[in-house]
């Protein structure tokens, strides 16, 4: 009878343990409160996104960062004569970040992450005139970016949708024209 008592209150223990990880994973946010969104900066032909995450548990992070963004390229043919303008279909590009447990302090850190710039030629030049000649990407407008964080890798805690309005220009995004939602 005492052993299934003491058996009851483990199982009891370890339930009340588990809602509790569960519950502090739940809390994941971005640092600054219910509107808080991160900072961007359009770097040409990359996206870089910052902020502060707080209501982590104990563990490691990945964060990854999914953009989409309009392209504009140029078109050279075999003499060298350039015909601007051209404008490829939207790309995505993608980056991450991990962040091993120990810089995690009191349930927070700040992230940096940035995607990877894209191949700057397209293969078969398909905005140009002809296959002759070279299209190459000049530079990125980002209109959409979704922040992931995993938290262990695998285990999705929060999602960060932003959307720009306009899109984005080289050099710091204006907050005006960010929009976020997290879930």
């Amino acid at each position: 009878n005492h052993s299934r008592m003491l058996v009851r209150a483990a199982i009891l223990l370890l339930a009340l343990v588990l809602a509790l990880t569960v519950v502090s994973a739940a809390s994941v946010h971005l640092k600054g409160g219910k509107n808080a969104k991160p900072s961007f900066y359009d770097g040409g032909l990359v996206l870089k996104a910052s902020g502060a995450l707080a209501g982590l548990g104990n563990g490691d992070v990945l964060i990854t960062l999914d953009a989409e963004a309009n392209v504009f390229s140029t078109c050279t043919n075999n003499g060298g004569h350039q015909a601007p303008g051209q404008n490829p279909a939207p790309i995505s590009v993608t980056g991450s970040q991990a962040i091993p447990v120990d810089e995690i302090k009191n349930g927070n850190t700040p992230f940096a992450v940035e995607t990877e710039p894209p191949d700057p030629l397209i293969p078969g030049a398909p905005d140009c005139p002809n296959t002759n000649w070279t299209e190459r990407i000049e530079n990125l407008a980002f209109t959409e970016a979704w922040i992931t964080v995993e938290q262990p890798e695998g285990t999705v805690v929060l999602t960060v949708y932003c959307a720009f309005h306009p899109p984005t220009e080289d050099g710091a995004v204006p907050k005006r024209t960010v929009s976020c939602t997290s879930s």
